[in-house]
């Protein structure tokens, strides 16, 4: 007879993110909690119709700055990119989409600007949807292109090279990227 052998306390990596995400949202909240309070900027008995867009704004930095926070300590600690990790959100469209594709409509409004915009969408002949999602698809891609390819990213106030320039000096060595200790010197 052979033996059956148990996993016991495996999770499932869905089941993890929904923690990290759990555990990323209850900082956020804690956070917003930490500014509404009898020390804190805001009093706890303030009607938030009567908050500032000063007050909203504390409000919304602790929030995502605990949230970033808390992601950045899933990648840390599950040894996986920061830039990644703080993007994946549970959002349905994604935050970062959503931004590319705000950032083309100016552009978008004047390659199609032989549109009649006073048609309903449903009366839009075929040919013109498909040529208004056509330019639709190239500027959203070339915009999340741009997005993507940026070497500063969400959770780095630096680029690539700078925290690299830093990193080297932290350690005691020059300001400078190692390819760059390889120039001739003119003599």
């Amino acid at each position: 007879m052979k033996k059956k052998t148990h996993t016991i306390g495996e999770a499932s990596l869905s089941a993890l993110e929904d923690q990290w995400q759990h555990d990323a949202t209850a900082a956020a909240i804690a956070a917003a909690r930490g500014v509404v309070q009898m020390d804190g900027p805001i009093p706890p008995s303030t009607p938030i119709g009567r908050l500032s867009d000063t007050e909203w704004g504390w409000i919304l930095a602790a929030m995502l700055f605990a949230w970033v926070s808390a992601r950045a300590q899933q990648a840390t600690s599950e040894e996986i990119d920061t830039e990644r990790t703080v993007r994946l959100v549970a959002l349905d469209p994604l935050p970062w989409d959503a931004g590319a594709v705000a950032i083309i409509l100016p552009d978008l409004a004047s390659e199609c600007s032989d549109i009649d915009w006073t048609k309903p969408l449903t009366e839009w002949p075929r040919e013109t949807m498909i040529e208004f999602l056509l330019k639709a698809m190239r500027l959203i891609r070339k915009a999340m292109i741009a997005r993507d390819q940026s070497d500063k990213g969400i959770s780095r106030k630096s680029s690539a090279s700078m925290i690299a320039r830093q990193a080297n000096a932290a350690a005691g060595g020059p300001l400078m990227l190692p390819d760059e200790l390889n120039d001739e010197i003119g003599i």
